[in-house]
């Protein structure tokens, strides 16, 4: 389904995540035009399900202090992002975070995901957030996989719940979401009901 590399703790790239079309691998700096590119590009399709961008969201200074927001959660162990890549040619389609990691009783973390508007609706982000959901409970050993989405966002619902994501309730005026505050719709996935469910596929493959 997926190959986890793990590679020198002290190098940026370390962490790749594999899957049949797609690297997830960390964000650097040299990414920083080619991610700007595509989220101008899908600004349009972007902004109704995300909170307000800056002035300055897509200059390389604000890349430069989101790698490090992102390098000093990874070293803390409270978050890890992924920018998804298509294998066959090295481009950048979008992003995949794990953030407000929580250890102790709670053993969860928080799932979101972006992908630019060429290239939404061909299956990469559910694929790219299988080899995530895989790393969360096998690499990392958490207990739950959580994620919101707006009532309004179908493919977002459909694609949590064909990844075996269970919709747990509506969390009333939740997140500030394009300068409003919205309601969202609260998903969970266990570490037991994904295991059953990746032991279900490989018994339908043989």
């Amino acid at each position: 389904m997926f190959n986890l590399l793990k590679r020198s703790s002290h190098d940026p790239r370390d962490l790749r995540l594999e899957s049949e079309r797609l690297i997830l691998r960390t964000p650097v700096m040299e990414d920083w035009s080619d991610w700007a590119r595509l989220r101008s590009e899908s600004r349009e399709f972007l902004q109704p399900w995300e909170p307000s961008w800056p002035r300055d969201a897509l200059t390389q200074a604000a890349f430069r202090r989101r790698l490090r927001n992102q390098a000093r959660d990874r070293e803390a162990g409270a978050g890890y992002s992924f920018f998804v890549v298509r294998r066959e040619d090295n481009l950048v389609m979008g992003g995949v975070t794990l953030s407000e990691i929580r250890r102790g009783v709670a053993q969860a973390s928080t799932l979101g995901y972006w992908i630019g508007q060429r290239h939404a609706r061909k299956g990469y982000m559910a694929e790219a957030v299988e080899a995530v959901t895989a790393y969360v409970f096998q690499s990392l050993e958490l207990h739950r996989l959580e994620a919101a989405c707006l009532p309004v966002n179908e493919p977002s619902r459909r694609l949590l719940e064909a990844r075996g994501f269970k919709m747990e309730g509506l969390a009333q005026s939740y997140l500030k979401i394009d300068g409003v505050w919205r309601d969202h719709l609260l998903f969970a996935l266990i570490d037991s009901h994904w295991r059953e469910r990746v032991a279900h596929a490989k018994r339908a493959e043989t």
